[in-house]
């Protein structure tokens, strides 16, 4: 990590890279098509910006750049995009460079989220690729005087059979390829894949192990200033007295304090003035107000007797009968959850010559972008928003909070860059939350086939996303000025309360019931949303009926599945334990499910002891084992990658986190009170890919979440005989 003594990059240098070809693809759209050149229609972000010249890019130097609106979330997008990039153009691997999301450089891609890195965007790269690549051989064949089909590319040129070749800017003068992608598209024959399937390490590794400038964090410029905020001790909590004057007594190094109604910020030379000054607020700042917390009921009960926005999510067949002749009912509980980001959020931004620029770790820059123009009331085309990875995210953490307290700041100073770091204090306290969520289950049983025939589930949710996309209110800043900008409870009922709430068994009858309620924590999107705590659910009560009925686990699902890919993945991960042998108080416990019940298949077995109760009973994760079909995979190590830090983040949020609160403000304020895995508690892991070349990639980065949890409370049951149905499953509930 850069200090102030060393040598600072510019902006110029940090941004630096021209004179290549370059790719831009963009998220959000229509399903990407299949890897084969009859499918009916190319991938939505093709659709919304069908030209060649969107996506490419010819300089002159030969190389490659891939533009993406996407950022780097530790799920390796910017290997995986040039290995595709590469292989579509035949280019060396090391000349494909890969250029991180930037508002008016890289296409508009809304947010990286949702595991839709491969599954969608790069098969746009793909397609993209592939139809340049067509364009030059076409354009060559002219020159040459030939057939595309006697030219091949090589190393950034057309070469003919002759021996003579033309580079990429020679062919085009120049000039860009502007024709529209159309189909058909002629992509590249996978029997002759270079590098799609094979494990390229990661290149930006080396660089985090080496501690050298990479994340957001790292950022340092010239003359920069250090910034820290102060925050109410409880939401909504207004300033009531702060003399500014003392405290520039008492930390001379303060170079301003900001004040706008409740935003308050100081601001110094050194970031250790900052923090002192920050401390300094802590103690002497007087606050009045806040919104009181209902500290006094459990959390379960509250969420139950909330107003809801109710809505039936899934109806098939008729469940009537389950409220007289249900086999088995059951209740289950997920309390909210932090990100638990290593390195709290941090963003850099420069107010200068009517221009605003920020360098953010913001999952979606665009949005983003909106946002500060509305909030700072300028013109979107003068605010320029950079992307740089952030230390940890796993969804909407504070990274666009802390953008807007920079861009507040940076007015203050202008034509200095602003750095403004949170505390550790202050990213547990106020980022926002994974949902709680309260979920009733009930089924029936044939008795004679042992088959469910009835399932009902029925849960309570605060929504799982509150991103800003556009929305001012929604950042923390404006919720404090002298003119607060205040958040509209949400009026959209998203999908991300209820995903994989329906079963991807085969039940004659389900009925899934989802109840959107206003809890009292500040929410967004955590890796998975919903789905962590819906599988967790149902897969802990599918445990359940199997034990009641006497069935082997791993059959019983098998026999409510008729996917044989679902199949596959149970029967991978049951092959694997085969030959485990189990002690005393110790548990194996399975899990499976297909994420969002159309992206990759997953299954899950985990291993637990528990000590006997006079020893405290403590819950000890001995291995994880995965199997996981994501359909084709770009890179293998990379998808490892994703599903064994899934499976550790997921051990870890099921046994030991939880967020707790008492009347007035969060309470789990320092690692201390929010325990997250320790390296001693980290579990072996072993991960399966089935790689299935002939399939889509599908998404895969939040597919291990709810199955691990679920093994981990079917392992627990198994180790010692109690089922904890409300997470996380501490020892003491096993007293």
């Amino acid at each position: 990590m850069p200090h102030d003594s060393a040598p600072i990059p510019s902006r110029r240098d940090f941004l630096k890279g021209v004179g290549c070809l370059t790719v831009g693809f963009v998220l959000f759209g229509a399903n990407p098509l299949l890897a084969a050149p009859g499918n009916p229609e190319l991938p939505g972000s093709l659709q919304d910006n069908p030209r060649i010249n969107a996506w490419l890019e010819v300089l002159a130097d030969g190389r490659v750049r891939v533009l993406t609106g996407k950022i780097e979330i530790g799920q390796g997008i910017r290997t995986a995009v040039a290995q595709i990039a590469a292989e579509e153009l035949d280019m060396p691997l090391e000349r494909v460079e890969v250029v991180l999301a930037e508002t008016g450089r890289t296409p508009d891609e809304r947010y990286t989220a949702g595991s839709a890195s491969i599954e969608q965007s790069a098969m746009s790269v793909r397609y993209a690729a592939a139809a340049a690549r067509q364009k030059l051989l076409i354009l060559a064949a002219a020159q040459f005087k030939t057939t595309p089909g006697r030219l091949t590319l090589r190393d950034g040129a057309v070469h003919a059979s002759t021996g003579r070749q033309l580079s990429f800017a020679q062919l085009l003068g120049g000039q860009q390829l502007t024709d529209e992608v159309r189909l058909p598209i002629q992509l590249k024959p996978k029997a002759n894949y270079r590098y799609v399937g094979q494990s390229i390490p990661r290149p930006d590794i080396e660089q985090m192990v080496r501690a050298e400038p990479y994340y957001v964090q790292d950022l340092r410029f010239p003359g920069m200033v250090h910034a820290r905020i102060l925050r109410p001790p409880s939401y909504e909590g207004r300033l009531a007295s702060f003399d500014t004057k003392a405290l520039q007594k008492a930390v001379p190094g303060v170079l301003q304090v900001v004040i706008d109604g409740s935003f308050v910020a100081v601001l110094a030379e050194r970031e250790y003035d900052a923090k002192l000054a920050q401390d300094y607020g802590r103690l002497h700042a007087r606050w009045s107000g806040g919104r009181k917390l209902p500290a006094d009921q459990p959390l379960a009960e509250h969420l139950r007797s909330l107003p809801a926005v109710d809505k039936r999510t899934t109806d098939k067949g008729n469940v009537d009968s389950l409220a007289t002749d249900a086999t088995l009912r059951a209740s289950y509980f997920k309390p909210y959850l932090m990100h638990g980001s290593i390195g709290p959020s941090c963003a850099v931004a420069l107010f200068d010559k009517n221009e605003l620029h920020v360098w953010t770790h913001s999952q979606g820059v665009y949005p983003l972008r909106d946002s500060l123009a509305k909030l700072l009331k300028i013109n979107p085309d003068n605010v320029h928003v950079k992307g740089v990875p952030g230390s940890g995210c796993y969804g909407h953490n504070g990274a666009d909070d802390v953008a807007a307290d920079a861009a507040l700041l940076a007015r203050a100073v202008p034509g200095r860059h602003v750095r403004v770091q949170w505390s550790r204090d202050d990213e547990h306290a106020w980022e926002p939350y994974g949902s709680a969520m309260l979920f009733d289950m009930a089924a029936r049983l044939d008795p004679k086939t042992g088959r469910i025939t009835h399932w009902q589930h029925e849960l309570w949710s605060d929504t799982h996303s509150t991103r800003p996309a556009g929305s001012p209110e929604k950042l923390l800043a404006a919720q404090y000025r002298a003119t607060p900008l205040l958040p509209k409870p949400e009026d959209d009922f998203s999908g991300g309360i209820y995903r994989n709430s329906e079963p991807y068994y085969d039940f004659p009858a389900v009925r899934v019931d989802t109840h959107y309620v206003q809890g009292p924590l500040r929410v967004s999107a955590l890796r998975s949303l919903g789905a962590y705590g819906n599988i967790f659910a149902l897969e802990c009560f599918m445990e359940e009926l199997a034990v009641k009925s006497g069935q082997d686990p791993y059959e019983f699902r098998l026999r409510h599945l008729t996917d044989e890919r679902a199949k596959a993945v149970i029967r991978k991960v049951r092959d694997m334990v085969r030959s485990e042998k189990l002690a005393a108080r110790q548990g194996l416990g399975v899990a499976f499910a297909r994420y969002k019940n159309k992206a990759a298949y997953c299954a899950v077995v985990a291993k637990v002891s528990v000590a006997p109760e006079e020893d405290g009973a403590t819950i000890r994760v001995l291995k994880i084992w995965s199997a996981i079909d994501a359909g084709e995979v770009i890179n293998p190590d990379g998808l490892r990658n994703q599903t064994e830090g899934g499976l550790i983040q997921a051990a870890s949020w099921t046994l030991n986190e939880e967020v707790l609160f008492n009347t007035q403000q969060v309470t789990t304020r320092q690692w201390e009170q929010y325990p997250i895995f320790r390296f001693d508690e980290v579990p072996l892991v072993e991960v399966a890919v089935l790689n299935r070349t002939t399939e889509p990639p599908l998404g895969a980065g939040e597919a291990a979440q709810g199955p691990t949890a679920a093994a981990l409370a079917n392992a627990v049951f198994h180790a010692c005989g109690k089922r904890v149905r409300q997470l996380p499953i501490r020892p003491e509930k096993l007293l």
